[in-house]
């Protein structure tokens, strides 16, 4: 077997491999039954992104299946994996794993008794408040409250007072009155705690006799574990003993802040360690922002990973590319970066001349040319604009200066492109054209075939072949999904 066709099966067991990955990872079911979508509309779901979990009680059923803007709300879309008999009532709340963990969509599932709601169903979404709406409510309170005590005018209340203070005798006399219409109930009551003293002087010799026989019981359990006893008074001395170093110790330790003794001392006491400090701590600020914006901005840079393998006719081998695309979210514009490994390589042609001086004074001349093929794996790095459905490249094409347009139809879902590269070929050959069209099974999966370098009979070939592809927020799911433990 050859190397070209070992390095083709080896290429194919990867895509395989990748692909088995992929439907794991991202929990795909081309064939199976896709699952259940409903949809929940959110005023604000920060936190929550594409592909979170989906809980009813804490279990996972689903996940979060695209995300978009309606009229300032938030429309996600929930694809339910596991059978959940939703009714009329059902809500869906953002919720977290702990205080920092991830965010998940909770859903509850309505009244037992209401009618199914069916697939496609619109679910009302509740936002908790979060810790910045927090902190603002706080904020508005304290600020409430200084606001009332400022506007309370103590002169002013001098007459409430006092009028306070009148209801307060005209109560107490009440109260006196009350007591003598009641002083023949309040008679029965003092004779009813005579009775009661009465009977408790009759129970308690019974009472006494049985606190004794309870003392008799204590003293004999004390005896019995008086050594354990003893042992937990010395341990309780010692422990008392260390906290009393210890009081001493930071007696003598704020005595030593107060003098302006040691850093802290200092830090407390000194003005030239406060300026300082503040200086350093608007440093670490200044640093964080520039971070910050450092951040921002990697953030606003898409990244694409695609490996494709396909067939060749012509020389019935196999191919395959693997490109790196950046795409920024601030411009139309993107690079592309890639190397492409075709068995066909680049054909060179190298010609010697000769001339021969026979004895005669004649002179022959002969030609001699060494047809080579190399580079076979070749480098692309291009550059292009985005405009609509349609995307002009140029730059390196496998090596070599070229052009190129890309063209989406079908919503997307089809992407033509045409290609000319190679146009200093030798024995003036025509440039080499590519015709090419992309069919998306799957956001991470295609399917391609076209025709290549048609212009050339002797040269042109068939191919077909798939591809797989991984976009930025693919790669953060899959190294997210990764056990912490390691493979």
């Amino acid at each position: 077997m050859s190397n070209t066709a070992k390095v083709g099966i080896f290429m194919a067991a990867a895509l395989a491999v990748l692909a088995y990955l992929i439907f794991q990872i991202e929990d795909l079911r081309l064939w199976g039954p896709e699952g259940r979508r409903v949809e929940a509309v959110f005023d604000s779901i920060a936190g929550l992104d594409d592909k979170s979990a989906v809980r009813v009680a804490g279990v996972r059923v689903g996940r979060v299946d695209g995300i978009r803007l309606e009229d300032r709300r938030a429309v996600v879309g929930l694809l339910l994996e596991t059978p959940v008999n939703l009714r009329e009532g059902a809500t869906a709340t953002i919720s977290s794993l702990g205080l920092l963990g991830d965010k998940f969509v909770e859903l509850r599932v309505g009244e037992a008794g209401g009618a199914p709601l069916p697939d496609g169903a619109l679910l009302p979404g509740e936002t908790p408040m979060g810790w910045d709406q927090a902190m603002a409510k706080f904020s508005d309170l304290g600020t409430t409250l200084e606001e009332s005590l400022t506007a309370l005018d103590f002169q002013a209340m001098g007459p409430t007072i006092q009028r306070l203070l009148a209801n307060l005798e005209v109560t107490s006399a009440s109260v006196r009155d009350l007591i003598a219409a009641n002083r023949q109930g309040f008679g029965s009551t003092v004779d009813n705690f005579d009775r009661l003293s009465a009977s408790l002087a009759d129970e308690l010799p019974r009472l006494t006799e049985q606190m004794e026989r309870l003392l008799t019981q204590v003293e004999a359990v004390v005896a019995e574990n008086r050594g354990s006893l003893r042992e937990g008074m010395d341990n309780m001395a010692q422990v008392a003993g260390s906290m009393r170093t210890s009081i001493d110790n930071l007696n003598k330790i704020s005595s030593q802040v107060a003098s302006g003794e040691g850093t802290l001392g200092k830090l407390v006491s000194s003005d030239e360690a406060h300026d300082q400090l503040t200086s350093t701590l608007e440093t670490m600020k200044t640093g964080i922002e520039s971070l910050s914006d450092t951040l921002g901005r990697v953030q606003k840079l898409g990244l694409d990973l695609a490996f494709d393998s396909y067939h060749l006719d012509a020389p019935g081998d196999a191919a395959s590319s693997f490109t790196i695309t950046l795409d920024p979210s601030t411009s139309n514009r993107f690079y592309r970066i890639g190397v492409v490994d075709d068995p066909r390589g680049v054909l060179k042609i190298r010609r010697e001349t000769e001339t021969v001086t026979g004895p005669d004074g004649a002179s022959a001349t002969t030609t001699t040319e060494t047809r080579t093929v190399d580079d076979k794996y070749a480098l692309t790095a291009q550059f292009g604009f985005v405009s609509g459905a349609a995307r002009l490249r140029t730059g390196i094409f496998e090596s070599t200066a070229g052009v190129g347009v890309d063209y989406g139809v079908f919503d997307e879902k089809l992407w033509m492109s045409l290609e000319a590269f190679d146009f200093g070929r030798p024995d003036k050959l025509d440039p080499r054209l590519r015709l090419t069209g992309k069919w998306w099974l799957h956001p991470n999966l295609y399917l391609l075939a076209g025709l290549d370098d048609f212009l050339v009979s002797d040269s042109e070939t068939l191919f077909l072949g798939g591809g797989v592809r991984w976009s930025d927020d693919d790669l953060k799911y899959l190294l997210g999904s990764v056990p912490r433990g390691g493979f």
